[in-house]
């Protein structure tokens, strides 16, 4: 490896990872995923349902519990746990959103087959850098990464992928927010406690 400095490593990552952003492709598949949300959480009475596996995971439940705080009840489903029984947190006039850099992952597609199985009619969207993946085939909306290599030396751990996917969520929550007029007083109603309780009452005058 290049023998370089943190100061000259650190550079370097952040350009990469601020190109990759940059990189993330519009199409009107967005506008079609926080239609989706909103027509099935805020109108049907549903709820988004988020998954991945590992780092994906995380990532799901971070997307999962953002939503919440802003007015969208959500939840993160584990799609090994799905299959011992956590798939009856599913109702029928959910939406899911499933995480997976490869769209190929096992559990993740196993999920999806779990779910067409107990109730077809819940619509699914699919954050992945892989737009010919079998993910991409089996679900009705596709977000593209824009498949960016990562900045790890091995090109193998999730980095640039993971910090797309989570700017993915939130231009998804930020989008849903505008729409659905999400204010500083409903904030405070869902975030009591801390310093963006505080802040969130203290702008509503709550």
């Amino acid at each position: 490896m290049q023998d370089i400095s943190i100061k000259e490593s650190m550079q370097d990552i952040l350009d990469a990872e601020a190109s990759a952003l940059r990189s993330i492709p519009y199409s009107p598949a967005y506008d079609k995923a926080v239609e989706l949300i909103i027509e099935h959480v805020h109108r049907r009475g549903g709820k988004l349902v988020t998954a991945g596996m590992g780092k994906a995971g995380q990532i799901a439940m971070n997307i999962a519990t953002t939503f919440s705080s802003t007015g969208t009840p959500a939840v993160s489903l584990h799609p090994s746990e799905a299959q011992h029984g956590d798939l009856g947190v599913l109702q029928p006039q959910d939406v899911m959103l499933l995480i997976s850099n490869s769209g190929r992952t096992r559990e993740v597609l196993e999920l999806v087959t779990l779910t067409k199985n107990l109730y077809p009619q819940v619509p699914m969207i699919v954050i992945t850098g892989n737009p010919n993946s079998e993910l991409t085939r089996v679900t009705d909306v596709t977000l593209l990464t824009g498949g960016t290599p990562e900045v790890c030396p091995l090109g193998l751990t999730p980095t640039t992928s993971t910090t797309v996917m989570t700017v993915i969520g939130d231009v998804l929550v930020v989008n849903v927010m505008r729409l659905i007029g999400f204010t500083s007083a409903d904030y405070a109603k869902r975030h009591h406690g801390g310093y963006l309780g505080y802040m969130s009452r203290k702008e509503s005058d709550l």
